[in-house]
């Protein structure tokens, strides 16, 4: 086609395109002369002016008919040319976007109704996880750490593939800032080796076993698929549901099902999922595609960090099995021929096809030039975008012959076909999409790892990464001379010239990491805001610790070089819990099929009414048998013989026999003479809990209390922890409070022990020989002033191994912000009213022995009603110096958001040390494994060093009786005052109250009767007549 039949064949269509883009007019002989024009009357000139295209006009005849003159002609002309310009894009983007509309669902089409042209659909997330300041300002302080911040990885599988070498690039990285990781698999994998690399250790647990794990240890979770829910389902419960809970996922195997749900109204599937959804912290993607194709599961907590090498990968893999003259031989492209693809936007390229009509808009200068001609060699255009259906193919063909382009010269493949196929084919890829892209573009990414040239607008994702000349060319966007510029700059004779190669060698080594270091530094950000880490802990390294930041391919080479009959398909990934989900919901929705049929055959199932109508009559039945008993005893009635009243009495016994029948675990206690109680809280610690004879169980909350049991309700015992903010700063030492009051009640053995919870978590509990030496040492002693422990403060305080170097003040500083010791003496100088000059922080040996930790101890009844009186007292002088400060929440021991809230839960925990050592309590150490027994800090070795004369019971006595006292009296230091709330409040004022309340019942029961026995002499006894 010569250039002279070129204007004639764009005028052809110039009703679709009410433009002109070549504005030199042609003056060939197939046009009429400008003479000719002038021969007309000045009416048919004016006429033929307004009907002419751009420069075929009579420009005097458009001077007279606007009386605007310079500045005002030159707006006039801006304002035609936008009007212009939009009325084209409008009128192409109808005529294209009408060959996609089969196929559409119901979410996508509401999507794109709810779109205006030219709008931008992006993902905003509802917090910004990864950005602020993290540890700066925590690093700047000064802080003494014992131990790494250690997270759990939960994997839903040990395969080697692009999510595997995304999440093992992240983990390496953090290991080398400091961070330990326990690794948890679903299921065993070839990568296993390769993830004891930075795994401290691996378990490969079936889903029933996730209960069975202590999650409290770790300062975060990572769980990196849908199929590790059972471990986040387990997280959902008490205590284990403040866990910070990082969920990266991958894939959008859950999401393709979603609509069907939908579809089905399985509405409580979906409420399933959205619910476990909502217990992370914060699930984070590696698009932002997948946020809004799990938009139905959304509770706020979704993110993205763009970056995945999947997309390399999968290009890597299938150039290795794959050729392009093979490909193009096999798809009608000629080995001469230069094939440009044009892509789109990431969100739209599937479903709304308007993104291309805009594409093919900013193109047509593009088209008409190259896709016309036929020398210098043959050029074809092939758009990826929607499906491969003929009636998308009869539309571009439509549009190319109505743009007088070459047959075959555009060509149109979809979404759904091979990607990769087709972006092996081309020789240049355009990116024509007018969106302003969140993230890079995906296709982009497998284009320059094909090793092909990109032609990009200057959006700012993209300029961020591709430097304009060196990894692609960039254009600006809406502007056809610059595209034009930038895809001649490419071609030279028909091919791809030297620059072209150059660039897209240069592109295809930067797409092998591009995104690598954003993804990593920015999970490194996340973990930093999203997790609190503990006083003991040390702090991770800063992010510039890290040097080059990459994917480790070397762990994928095998699997990229493998053959493709070994190469699973990108789209074959499944989920065996999603699948298991719907197979119990099938079966479900099956045997309620099955039920309601059943009760068509029988009848209509009854309705509101009917139920009214029947409670009415219960009612009234029930009505009229109360009256006919009352009737029934006003009238006399033979009571029959005696044999009869005995057979009654009988059964009436056998009937109240369940109500007066003991627990069967209290019957197995009687005759023990210790009952360890173990202090939990929350329906996830039930796995952790012992059975037998010797444990009882002590429920921090009346709602995790475990069924069909004898566990003590500590709540209905103490009803100061119903009080939340209580409840949280006293943490277990509440439930000892709640068994000391009142304890003749629950408790009647000479022994009474405690254990947390965690001891078995953290593999410390009494093992049965440990538990069998413990019966036997608690029978066989006399005296009974010994404390037998058996959990130590360096295997759960976090200084494991490190007990020579630091001695228990040290610790104790370190598990409670630096603040163990000033505070602590503060609390104690407070309550006996010590001097400012007076030492008030009683010494602690530096023995290299071994401290009691997680309450887990056992000592005579009488000795822990003493130690409770003292705890009480420091508990509420400890509470005292919270209240004086005016800060909201204000702790002087903890510095994160956690140890804030349970403020006095650690330096309570080890409380019992202190008053154990000072007040001459033996303290032997029971080894939780083997029973060995080992005496600790003898007493021997105490004297000179004890401060017993402060925890003397008599002293202690009488302190409690003043507080008492002034309880009784209604004087209260403060508001709210805890030593009341904390358990029972005796003093001889009441003793002598309630004796002498007992004596004048008494008397007046003696007034009574005498007055009684008066009157029946003086008047005899009068027996009432029947009926009377």
């Amino acid at each position: 086609m010569d250039d002279a039949s070129a204007p004639t064949a764009f005028h052809s269509i110039r009703g679709r395109f009410p433009f002109r883009r070549n504005s030199s007019p042609s003056t060939g002989p197939g046009h009429p002369s400008r003479d000719r024009a002038k021969s007309l009357p000045s009416d048919r000139q004016q006429l033929r002016a307004s009907r002419a295209h751009h420069g075929r006009i009579n420009r005097k005849g458009l001077a007279s008919l606007v009386p605007f003159r310079g500045k005002s002609l030159l707006y006039l002309a801006i304002l035609l040319a936008v009007f212009v310009f939009a009325m084209a894009s409008m009128v192409l983007q109808s005529s294209i976007t009408s060959v996609f509309k089969q196929g559409r669902g119901d979410r996508v089409r509401s999507l794109r109704d709810g779109l205006k042209f030219g709008s931008t659909l992006k993902f905003v997330p509802s917090r910004q996880f990864a950005e602020g300041v993290g540890l700066d300002q925590a690093r700047a302080e000064r802080r003494i750490g014992v131990r790494p911040p250690r997270l759990a990885l939960v994997l839903g599988n040990l395969r080697k593939d692009p999510q595997f070498l995304m999440l093992f690039s992240v983990v390496s990285n953090l290991k080398i800032l400091g961070y330990t990781f326990q690794i948890y698999a679903v299921e065993n994998g070839e990568a296993l080796p390769v993830w004891k690399d930075v795994a401290s250790q691996i378990s490969v647990l079936g889903p029933e076993q996730y209960g069975h794990i202590d999650w409290s240890i770790y300062e975060g979770i990572i769980v990196d698929s849908i199929e590790a829910k059972k471990a986040v389902s387990s997280l959902m419960q008490e205590p284990f549901s403040s866990v910070p809970l990082i969920w990266v996922i991958q894939d959008d195997v859950l999401a393709k099902r979603l609509p069907f749900y939908e579809e089905m109204d399985w509405k409580h599937l979906v409420t399933l999922w959205r619910n476990t959804f909502s217990r992370a912290d914060v699930i984070v993607f590696p698009d932002f595609t997948l946020p809004m194709l799990y938009s139905v599961l959304d509770t706020g907590n979704f993110f993205v960090i763009p970056g995945s090498p999947v997309d390399v990968w999968s290009a890597e893999r299938y150039s290795q099995t794959h050729f392009k003259h093979q490909l193009r031989e096999l798809n009608g492209f000629h080995q001469d021929d230069l094939v440009v693809l044009v892509i789109g936007s990431s969100l739209f390229y599937d479903k709304l096809s308007w993104d291309y009509a805009v594409a093919m808009h900013a193109i047509g200068p593009l088209l008409v030039k190259y896709a016309r001609r036929n020398d210098g060699g043959s050029y074809k255009f092939v758009f990826l975008c929607g499906n491969s259906t003929g009636d998308s193919d009869d539309a571009f063909q439509e549009i190319a012959s109505r743009l007088g382009l070459l047959p075959g010269s555009v060509r149109h493949f979809g979404i759904n076909a091979n990607v990769n196929s087709v972006l092996t084919m081309a020789d240049i890829v355009l990116y024509g999409s007018s969106q302003d892209e969140q993230g890079f573009p995906p296709l982009l990414v497998r284009s320059m790892t094909f090793g092909i040239p990109v032609v990009v607008p200057d959006i700012p994702v993209i300029t961020k990464y591709i430097v304009d000349g060196v990894h692609g060319i960039l254009f600006p966007q809406h502007n056809p001379d610059a595209l034009m510029r930038a895809f001649s700059s490419l071609i030279a004779d028909g091919r791809l010239s030297e620059f072209a190669i150059t660039v897209a060698s240069s592109g295809k080594l930067l797409a092998k990491n591009m995104m690598a270091s954003d993804c990593i530094s920015t999970h490194v950000k996340l973990l930093e805001n999203i997790l609190d880490f503990p006083s003991d802990t040390i702090l991770p390294g800063p992010l510039a610790k890290l040097e080059e930041l990459s994917w480790n391919w070397n762990l994928l080479e095998g699997g990229i070089n493998q053959d493709a009959g070994d190469m699973p398909d990108e789209d074959s990934t499944q989920s065996v819990v999603v699948h298991a989900l719907e197979d119990e919901l099938t079966d479900l929705m099956d045997l309620r099929n099955t039920s309601e049929n059943q009760t068509d055959t029988i009848g209509d199932f009854p309705t509101e009414q009917d139920w009214a109508v029947l409670q009415e009559v219960e009612q009234i039945e029930e009505f009229e048998i109360v009256e006919k008993e009352e009737l029934e005893d006003r009238m006399e009635r033979d009571p029959g013989s005696w044999n009869d009243i005995y057979r009654n009495a009988r059964k009436s016994e056998k009937l109240s026999f369940e109500k007066n029948e003991r627990d069967e675990g209290e019957l197995e206690r009687t005759g023990q003479p210790v009952c360890i109680y173990e202090i939990y809280e929350g329906t996830g610690a039930w796995s952790f809990l012992h059975h037998g004879s010797l444990y009882r169980g002590l429920s921090l909350s009346t709602k995790a209390r475990r069924l069909r049991s004898d566990d003590v309700d500590a709540v209905s015992r103490l009803r100061l922890l119903n009080n939340t903010y209580y409840g949280d700063i006293l943490c277990e030492i509440g439930g000892l409070f709640s068994i000391a009051k009142r304890v003749d009640n629950i408790h009647r053995r000479p022994w009474i022990g405690f254990q947390s919870w965690r001891t078995a978590g953290r593999k410390v509990s009494l093992s049965p020989k440990a538990e069998k030496v413990l019966e036997e040492s608690v029978q066989g002693e006399e005296k009974g002033d010994v404390m037998y422990f058996w959990a130590r403060l360096d295997m759960d305080g976090g200084v494991s191994g490190s007990n020579d170097a630091l001695t228990f003040w040290s610790m104790c500083d370190i598990l409670n912000g630096g603040g163990c010791r000033n505070t602590f003496e503060q609390a104690f100088r407070k309550i006996y009213a010590l001097p400012s000059h007076v030492e008030a922080l009683p010494p602690m040996p530096e023995d290299g022995g071994y401290w009691s930790t997680l309450h887990s101890w056992v000592m005579p009844t009488p000795s822990f009603l003493e130690f409770i009186m003292f705890t009480r007292m420091f508990a509420d002088s400890l509470d005292s110096l919270h209240l004086n400060s005016s800060a909201t929440n204000f702790c002087l021991l903890g510095e994160t958001e956690a140890e804030k809230r349970h403020c006095y839960c650690r330096i309570l925990e080890l409380l019992v040390n202190v008053w154990a050592y000072h007040s001459a309590r033996k303290m032997v150490y029971l080894d939780p494994h083997t029973g060995l027994l080992s005496e600790q800090h003898p007493i021997e070795l105490r004297r000179g060093f004890m401060w017993a004369k402060y925890f003397n019971f008599t002293l202690l006595k009488s302190m409690d009786e003043d507080l008492a006292e002034a309880a009784d009296d209604g004087y209260n230091p403060r508001e709210p005052w805890l030593w009341p709330l904390t358990g029972e409040v005796h003093w001889q004022g009441i003793y002598e109250r309630e004796r002498e309340e007992r004596y004048r019942l008494k008397m007046d029961k003696k007034r009574k009767t005498r007055e009684k026995l008066n009157e029946r002499m003086k008047y005899g006894y009068k027996q009432k007549s029947l009926g009377g």
